[in-house]
């Protein structure tokens, strides 16, 4: 097995046990995980309360956030990973990352600087439907993915909740949830 060392970037919910659970189940898998905490120790109970709190802060300077928490860790390869928010961020930084090993998105993307050009393996879960990534967002996004030259996977999971995996949200799906980790545990191995 092949240890992989990750930056996994929380939703707009913040930093919540979920996260921190998430963080574990990698670990017990043998990866040497980072969770940092972009929003400073607040938390969200709603999307909008979350809201809230990133615009607060304000996109630039969460992307700032992000990119000195990978700084120490970013010269080893990293994988990038994150839920909702904290995919995009992880998008980001990734494709700005040239030792980058790998992009794992849960539940979020962003979208690519146009010559975008990156070689990395891609692997996203998203709910279907999801209202944060319709189904035209997501086809435009993979097409363009492909293009900068990403090797992309897609994984859809019909009637899931946008934040699926996380248990302490009505979105949770266990089913759902089980197979995206089983499914990404294998993406990080095979890195």
């Amino acid at each position: 097995m092949t240890s992989q060392t990750i930056l996994l970037l929380h939703s707009t919910y913040g930093l919540r046990p979920a996260v921190h659970s998430a963080a574990e189940r990698l670990r017990a898998a043998g990866h040497e995980v980072h969770v940092p905490d972009l929003f400073e120790g607040k938390t969200a109970d709603s999307v909008e309360d979350g809201g809230a709190i990133r615009d607060g802060i304000g996109n630039d300077e969460l992307l700032r956030r992000a990119i000195a928490a990978a700084a120490p860790h970013s010269e080893r390869g990293l994988v990038y990973a994150g839920f909702s928010l904290g995919g995009a961020l992880a998008q980001n930084l990734a494709l700005g990352d040239e030792r980058a090993r790998g992009l794992l998105l849960l539940h979020g993307t962003s979208d690519l600087a146009d010559g975008a050009s990156t070689d990395i393996p891609v692997q996203l879960h998203v709910a279907e439907p999801d209202p944060f990534e319709t189904e035209d967002w997501l086809n435009a996004w993979y097409l363009r993915m492909r293009r900068a030259g990403a090797d992309v996977e897609v994984f859809r999971y019909r009637g899931a909740g946008h934040l699926y995996t996380d248990p302490d949200l009505p979105d949770y799906d266990e089913p759902a949830a089980e197979r995206t980790w089983s499914v990404a545990l294998d993406f990080l191995r095979d890195l």
